[in-house]
């Protein structure tokens, strides 16, 4: 890969990266010369894929294992991260699940598996990469959801959980900023991956509805969040921080 990227000599992190959004993003860095941790929870063999991919085309990545919402398995992510790649700059936090229900039919169980992935899950990768952040600073990338202005019936926790993602970007920015680490979010609207398809929101009514309220008149793709992924990791969007930035065709 050519040696003048965008990212050359970059480490990035990104969860939850065996497919869609994530696997563009790990795709689009390593292009621009950055070495790609491919992290995944369940599926080791879209990460291979993944990895496989990379190096193929003359990049560096490795693929670990590892569930966002453990404080073990996090810390083990970083430590094989130092241990392949010796130091970190970028982290995106993407790994997230969605599950939508009427307020009649939200479980216990429900509700704390997607706080769990998809907040305390950013909070503990944030942890660790603070602490492995050169003294040069480093980038934070969270990928919050354009639900978060939708205000969307029976999508009330997976909304709340990008809430809460939206503000551990604004007060991180604050409290991050003077170490130098720049902190952003991507909020995408629908977007066309495995898991939009699987769980049923393209192909349908779903999709209807989203096309009819995005001005650009279709369905996201993984590459439009990975262009403005990698805008974020680079020193081009150095003045950028603290910003929810919707990636969903104007819709809102």
């Amino acid at each position: 890969m050519e040696n003048s990227g965008k990212l050359n000599g970059k480490v990035a992190i990104i969860t939850g990266a065996s497919k869609g959004i994530g696997a563009g993003i790990a795709k689009a860095y390593a292009k621009e010369g950055a070495a790609v941790v491919v992290n995944y929870a369940s599926s080791r063999e879209g990460a291979d894929k993944v990895v496989q991919e990379i190096t193929k085309a003359g990049g560096k990545a490795i693929a670990v294992q590892g569930s966002v919402d453990k404080a073990n398995d996090v810390k083990r992510l970083f430590e094989e991260t130092i241990k392949a790649f010796g130091k970190l700059d970028i982290l995106v936090n993407n790994a997230g699940i969605y599950s939508f229900a009427g307020i009649d039919d939200i479980t216990e169980e429900s509700f704390h598996r997607m706080f769990n992935i998809n907040v305390l899950g950013s909070l503990l990768t944030i942890q660790q990469a603070v602490k492995l952040f050169s003294d040069q600073g480093g980038v934070i990338i969270n990928i919050g959801s354009i639900v978060s202005t939708l205000d969307m019936p029976t999508a009330l926790v997976y909304t709340q959980t990008k809430y809460a993602v939206d503000a551990m970007t604004r007060i991180l920015a604050k409290e991050l900023g003077p170490k130098n680490i720049r902190v952003n979010s991507i909020n995408p609207g629908l977007i066309e991956t495995e898991g939009s398809h699987s769980s049923g929101v393209m192909n349908g009514d779903a999709e209807k509805w989203h096309i009819s309220e995005t001005p650009l008149g279709r369905v996201g793709k993984p590459e439009d969040i990975a262009k403005v992924a990698l805008f974020l990791a680079s020193d081009e969007s150095y003045w950028v921080h603290g910003e929810a930035i919707a990636v969903a065709g104007g819709q809102r």
